[in-house]
């Protein structure tokens, strides 16, 4: 069986453009304001990296598919993500504040992290996931590149407190991974679940 198009269960625009990207037909299947989204998120006392964000990205899944199932919508896959960095064994999530972002940002300046991002899809039979692990060098970053950084809003609403495709790029020094990957949506990854789930692609 093909599909015409996927429902992506997430409010990133960088995630929808990225599926634009590589020609793939999508529509928004975003929860509704009664949804926990956020609790979907927390983390649980010892978890790690891996594990956190398989979980969370699984949820995501069974939350999305409800949402359908609820809304009568027609039938197709489901996609949804998850995008977390980790510094060793500490997850970096959202920050919460400015003082959290550049908290976050003091923490990676320097060193090397790893990005870690879960995919999901169901395709109306079963479950199909992969994960996607980057590794990401920052190099020393002044106080005041790191303010100026966090002035600007960036780094809110992203997972380790900056956008890879974003100002921060400018202290990157190395990647090894996947660049997609860090910015929400490993695309190779992405790309060959669809396939196996029957979505058509360019």
């Amino acid at each position: 069986m093909t599909h015409a198009f996927v429902y992506l269960a997430s409010a990133s625009p960088r995630r929808q453009q990225l599926l634009q990207q590589i020609g793939v037909e999508f529509r928004l299947l975003l929860p509704d304001a009664t949804e926990d989204a956020e609790g979907l998120e927390a983390v649980r006392p010892g978890e790690l990296p891996q594990a956190y964000v398989q979980r969370v990205t699984r949820a995501k899944l069974l939350a999305a598919r409800r949402r359908l199932a609820r809304r009568g919508w027609p039938a197709a896959p489901i996609l949804c993500a998850d995008t977390t960095v980790a510094l060793q064994r500490r997850i970096l999530g959202k920050p919460a504040d400015a003082h959290d972002a550049q908290a976050m940002l003091r923490a990676l300046s320097g060193r090397t992290h790893r990005v870690l991002t879960a995919i999901a899809l169901h395709d109306g039979r079963r479950a199909l996931a992969a994960l996607s692990v980057s590794h990401v060098r920052f190099g020393a970053m002044p106080d005041a590149a790191i303010a100026a950084y966090v002035a600007g809003g960036e780094p809110f609403g992203k997972a380790g407190s900056y956008a890879i495709q974003g100002a921060v790029a400018a202290w990157i020094a190395h990647i090894d991974g996947s660049h997609s990957g860090i910015m929400g949506l490993p695309l190779f990854e992405t790309a060959a679940l669809l396939r196996r789930a029957g979505v058509a692609l360019p």
